[in-house]
């Protein structure tokens, strides 16, 4: 037993946080722990490393010792990078140097003087305890984690000092790695790695010789690592065999099981009831109402099962559809920074993505995820050919929430870009993403991540746009709220770019991978397993597969005229798509002008001038729609 905790009770405040939570921990065992937000996680892990007291309850600690990784944990910023693993090691090393002392020292003796016997003795003993702890291996043990970690020889001699908030944690879990505790602690490992280094994480973990307790909203990292799941619910931890999937069915027939105990015991305790309240008066059956009355107050009562967890509700419809050859790019350019400064990180991008394709972006960190997204919205100047399909419809999720102004309410956030919807309605879509009450009035800047990541979601909903441009929509949702995302996603009739390292969320929705690297990107039909698997064809030097068939020729007849009447309708054709080319290009320029009108501050006190220019934007957009809902009927897109 590594660690064994009985009755742990812990408050802050008023506000209970544990009650009554009994487990243990043992050599072996593979733990992810999960729960909602606010949940008790963090409170749980600071009582088994010590940080807490609880208010009630005991810990037994075992005699291993106990590794938990926390951002910059245990780091010396006056060393360098090798210095710091090093560190791990130096009872090892004072000993080899001990052996090299004494390799010098018996040289110089005479075999037959009693020294020498002395010296020798002494040696074969050092010897056995370096070899023991694996002490010709420090070197080698070093370099396969620092690079596991993304940490190549060439920074070796790095100063901690000088790494990134990012860098430092890698280290700092490198670090944690070496030193090999009994019991290894990981507080949601995974966030910011790369696929790269996730995967050698994995790899190194599942060969862990001590036992590992991890937090994670990773569900991939949870399905491939993990023999059993904790889920801290209403103060209680509930202990459930398997990795996250079996976790799944299991809570699900957990419930159902538990409802259906507790029915069936309300029925029962019902049913005595009435009998006692009906018979306890009368002579020939009092005894045995007294009896049911006896049984029902030695009753051990179900409690009543949990209310299911509130979720949010997403839903992203569409409104208009665009053109099947939604987006052309050719030669992109994707760099940052502007004159002596401007740094290239990808070249020669050349992509398209066709109509209700939903196409996931990965690749290294800072090979230009983001501002590729951003480039195709023409928020970043880039070199290249982008082009969008007539009537694509954009919509921009962003990861910081920095299109959003930290100094209005959640309310006025979303009001401010829909100022003709009715306050009922606007709080109607807070509400859907669990944003009520006096949260409605909190400032972007003091709400939570996954507060202004659901607001954000409130926004799209309301745009109705047919492109969705998603840049890590999974960060700072807990689990419940992943998986509606994944559900909406999954049934949102639109097309979907997005990038994730979110590899559960990445089997789940796209139909196909773009791999960015610095000379271009590599396109991978299916999901994230379909390119793991490519990769590995890659690997060993297998062909790719063959790329899927072109649409089947026209029948006879297709690219000529038969008639006059067929050229003469084709002619007329031509000519109204035109006219509804231009006609939409004007909608545009106007519904544009009409939207930095509303949005002026000088004109939000004018009530009069906003309603009427907020039915004109509404009358400028049907006109649009109608326009090109007649240009895709006589285009055939």
């Amino acid at each position: 037993m590594l660690l064994s905790c009985s009755q742990l009770t812990k408050s802050f405040g008023d506000k209970l946080i544990l009650d009554q939570v009994s487990f243990s921990i043992n050599e072996g065992d593979r733990i992810g722990l999960i729960g909602v937000n606010g949940a008790g996680k963090s409170t749980l892990l600071n009582l088994l490393t010590g940080k807490y007291e609880p208010d009630s309850g005991e810990i037994a600690r075992g005699s291993g010792a106990v590794g938990y990784l926390e951002q910059n944990s245990g780091l010396e910023t006056g060393r360098s990078i090798l210095d710091e693993m090093l560190s791990v090691f130096s009872s090892l090393l004072e000993t080899e140097e001990r052996l090299r002392a004494l390799e010098q020292e018996i040289a110089s003796l005479p075999p037959d003087s009693p020294l020498y016997e002395e010296r020798s003795a002494e040696y074969a003993r050092l010897t056995a305890e370096f070899e023991a702890g694996d002490g010709y291996l420090i070197r080698v043990k070093i370099e396969t984690v620092l690079n596991g970690m993304g940490f190549p020889k060439e920074l070796y001699g790095r100063g901690i000092g000088s790494l990134s908030g990012g860098e430092k944690t890698r280290l700092a879990m490198a670090k944690l790695l070496l030193e090999q505790p009994a019991l290894l602690i990981l507080d949601e490992p995974t966030n910011h790695l790369d696929f790269k280094t996730v995967m050698w994480l994995e790899g190194y973990l599942a060969g862990y010789k001590g036992a590992l307790l991890v937090v994670s909203h990773d569900r991939y990292f949870l399905d491939r690592l993990v023999t059993q799941i904790w889920e801290l619910e209403e103060r209680r931890l509930f202990d459930y065999p398997g990795n996250y999937t079996k976790y799944k069915q299991l809570k699900a027939e957990r419930r159902e099981a538990w409802q259906k105990a507790y029915d069936k015991q309300q029925a029962q305790i019902a049913s005595m009831q009435e009998y006692a309240e009906k018979n306890i008066v009368r002579a020939s059956t009092s005894n045995r109402a007294k009896s049911r009355l006896h049984q029902l107050a030695n009753m051990e009562r179900i409690e009543k099962p949990f209310g299911e967890q509130k979720t949010p509700s997403f839903r992203f419809s569409v409104s208009t559809s665009p053109v099947k050859e939604l987006l052309t790019v050719k030669e992109l350019e994707l760099a940052v920074g502007e004159g002596e400064g401007r740094k290239v990180l990808a070249d020669h991008l050349s992509l398209e993505i066709r109509r209700n394709e939903k196409a996931a972006v990965i690749g290294a960190n800072g090979i230009g995820k983001t501002t590729l997204l951003k480039s195709l919205l023409g928020l970043l100047p880039q070199k290249g050919d982008i082009r969008w399909g007539r009537g694509a419809t954009k919509s921009y999720y962003d990861q910081e929430s920095g299109q959003m102004n930290p100094e209005n309410t959640a309310l006025e956030e979303l009001w401010s870009r829909f100022p003709s919807l009715p306050e009922h309605q606007v709080r109607g879509l807070l509400g859907r993403v669990l944003i009520t009450g006096d949260n409605c009035y909190k400032k972007v800047s003091v709400l939570s991540g996954g507060e202004r990541a659901r607001l954000g979601f409130a926004i799209l909903m309301a745009e109705g746009r047919n492109t969705l441009l998603l840049d890590e929509p999974t960060n700072h949702l807990d689990l419940a709220s992943r998986e509606e995302l994944e559900q909406a996603l999954a049934e949102y009739e639109g097309t979907l770019i997005f990038v994730s390292h979110d590899r559960y969320f990445l089997n789940a929705i796209p139909t196909k991978i773009l791999e960015l690297d610095e000379t271009g990107v590599s396109v991978y039909p299916g999901n994230f397993e379909d390119y793991l698997a490519a990769k590995e064809k890659e690997k060993a030097g297998q062909p790719p597969e063959p790329p899927a068939p072109a649409s089947p020729p026209g029948e006879k007849g297709e690219g000529y005229y038969r008639s006059k009447q067929q050229r003469s309708e084709d002619a007329k054709r031509r000519k109204r798509l035109a006219e509804l080319e231009q006609l939409t290009e004007e909608l545009d320029g106007t519904i544009l002008r009409l939207e930095i009108e509303i949005s002026d501050p000088e004109n939000g006190a004018d009530y009069q001038l906003l309603q009427d220019l907020c039915a004109d934007l509404e009358e400028a957009r049907a006109a649009h729609d109608a326009a090109l809902e007649e240009w895709l009927e006589l285009s055939g897109g």
